[in-house]
């Protein structure tokens, strides 16, 4: 299992309880794959650098998880076919370990 940070905006057209079951929505598709939520985030409601499907604005939301490897694929097609997601970036997160 490794460490994997997402980046979610999600279209600015709904509420806080929308919001929610959305990012519950996330959260299942994680835990399908075999994976777990370690943080979740919910940044707010920000204007958008440029515009997308219309949409001058988003709200973000960052999730830290844990996932194996070979399930990311998996969880990028989720995210992709959920029309409730403007955009989504998984980075992997990279622990450094002194010496």
């Amino acid at each position: 299992m490794k460490n994997y940070e997402i980046l979610s905006i999600i279209k600015p057209n709904f509420d806080a309880e929308e919001v929610d079951k959305i990012i519950a929505q996330l959260e299942e598709y994680v835990s399908n794959l075999g994976g777990k939520i370690v943080e979740n985030e919910k940044i707010g409601r920000k204007k958008l650098a440029y515009d997308i499907d219309n949409y001058r604005d988003g709200f973000y939301v960052v999730t830290k998880i844990e996932l194996a490897p070979e399930n990311v694929k998996a969880l990028k097609r989720n995210l992709k076919l959920n029309d409730n997601f403007l955009r989504d970036m998984i980075i992997e997160e990279n622990v450094k370990v002194k010496a």
